[in-house]
């Protein structure tokens, strides 16, 4: 059965991808893209860092905001880098069942 929810999660990231031809003038999103990987870059720390804040002060409306601004933001980074929502839940699924320590492992070396 379908979480109906991760729908939404999809249909954000559409609009995001969407939003790419919106004119920057009239979407906020837009004006992220046009600005380039950077600043999306920039935004998504800027709302983690909030969500990491709110979540020490175990203030769960405001956790639950800035939950929601990360992964908007986070979508906007993807969609400006040209990674697609679906790859990255793809890579997720590889992922299960796979201790953290093992997966981490396996990782190429930088």
């Amino acid at each position: 059965m379908t979480d109906y929810r991760l729908n939404v999660l999809t249909a954000l990231a559409d609009e995001i991808e969407s939003r790419k031809q919106a004119s920057p003038q009239t979407s906020y999103t837009a004006k992220l893209l046009a600005q380039g990987v950077e600043k999306c870059a920039k935004k998504l720390g800027e709302e983690a860092v909030e969500l990491a804040l709110a979540s020490v002060l175990r203030d769960r409306t405001h956790i639950t905001a800035e939950a929601a601004d990360v992964l908007y933001h986070l979508l906007v980074l993807l969609t400006v880098s040209d990674v697609k929502l679906q790859d990255v839940m793809a890579e997720l699924a590889r992922r299960q069942g796979v201790s953290g320590i093992d997966e981490r492992a396996s990782r190429p070396k930088d």
